[in-house]
């Protein structure tokens, strides 16, 4: 199995999805709506562009709402 983003760690990953979440209110994107650009630093000071990992193939942002959320 290849690794998505060619190295891009899943804490870089679970910090795009914290932003995501974190972010201002807007409207809720739909299944095939093309997401704005965005850019985060991933560790190590790295910045990650969404439209660099496009240039690279299909990007799937996946969110498990409940994940920090308690039982």
């Amino acid at each position: 199995m290849r690794r998505a983003g060619g190295g891009i760690s899943a804490v870089a990953i679970a910090a795009v999805l914290v932003t995501l979440l974190l972010a201002s209110p807007a409207n809720a994107l739909q299944v095939g709506d093309k997401a704005p650009d965005f850019t985060l630093t991933a560790p190590g000071g790295k910045q990650v562009k969404l439209a660099d990992l496009l240039g690279k193939g299909p990007v799937v942002i996946y969110t498990f709402i409940q994940a920090f959320t308690p039982t």
